[in-house]
């Protein structure tokens, strides 16, 4: 299959996802719509248990395309329409029932930033540029980066990001809580493969799927109503054939063989 600025590659159950918009990977309607088209045919896969997402060549994703911006310059409706659009695809991508990991290998700002916040797990570059640059260009970030981002970090440490538009490298962000891992450039894509293949390979799709759903939806409610959620999740995984096998494979001291049923 082939979409838009967007590669695709699958190995070992893992889908290798791969922003292609030379030369920094910026973000257009294009590559949205591809990102988009990519994603259904993932959805589709049964083969596919987990998306790894990267740039092609040293960047991850520099930026949204600053072209379109221009174009809508005087239009308050058209720009509001260009911010819908990004935060539709990541919305997408944030409550997509399969894994998706951001491997950033390189500079990460703007709307690429807003990218990987979209992502469920993110492996970063220990030297791997990240933050919003937007108010420099006297905008705000406009694909949930203001959103995303304070429910990660602290109140006013996501108002220092924002307002002093400060870049971070990945060992930064990794302390801040904000990616998953900082490892060496040449680290990032076997790092990624290495997370991804442990999921895909050791873990079933209906409690994957099912856990996912429960820490997306569960947030967006009360700790009581999380609750509730996990327990009716909990509750459908024995409707399935993964959790008789896991449980059987306990009891007999196997290594499950999980089906995805």
């Amino acid at each position: 299959m082939e979409f838009t600025n967007v590669g695709l590659k699958v190995e070992n159950r893992v889908g290798y996802v791969v922003i292609t918009h030379p030369p920094a990977n910026a973000l257009n309607g294009d590559t949205f719509d591809g990102l988009n088209a990519c994603l259904d045919y993932i959805l589709e896969q049964d083969e596919i248990k987990v998306v790894v997402i990267t740039g092609a060549g040293k960047f991850f994703v520099a930026g949204a395309d600053i072209k379109e911006f221009h174009q809508a310059f005087g239009d308050g409706e058209k720009g509001r329409q260009l911010a819908e659009v990004g935060q539709r695809v990541f919305d997408r991508m944030e409550q997509f029932r399969k894994p998706i990991i951001a491997a950033i290998n390189g500079a990460c700002l703007g709307g690429g930033f807003e990218l990987a916040l979209g992502c469920h797990m993110r492996i970063a570059a220990e030297e791997a540029m990240m933050g919003l640059p937007e108010l420099k260009l006297g905008l705000i970030p406009g694909f949930a980066g203001t959103q995303r981002l304070a429910r990660i970090l602290p109140k006013s440490k996501t108002i220092e990001l924002l307002l002093t538009s400060e870049f971070m490298t990945g060992r930064e962000a990794e302390r801040l809580g904000l990616v998953n891992y900082a490892v060496p450039l040449e680290e990032v894509l076997p790092k990624a493969k290495q997370l991804a293949e442990a999921i895909a390979t050791e873990k079933g799709m209906c409690a994957i799927a099912a856990a996912l759903q429960a820490v997306n939806q569960g947030l967006n409610r009360s700790f009581e109503e999380g609750q509730a959620l996990e327990a009716e999740l909990f509750g459908k995984m024995f409707l399935t054939e993964d959790a008789k096998e896991g449980i059987t494979a306990f009891v007999e001291k196997r290594k499950p063989q999980f089906t995805d049923r």
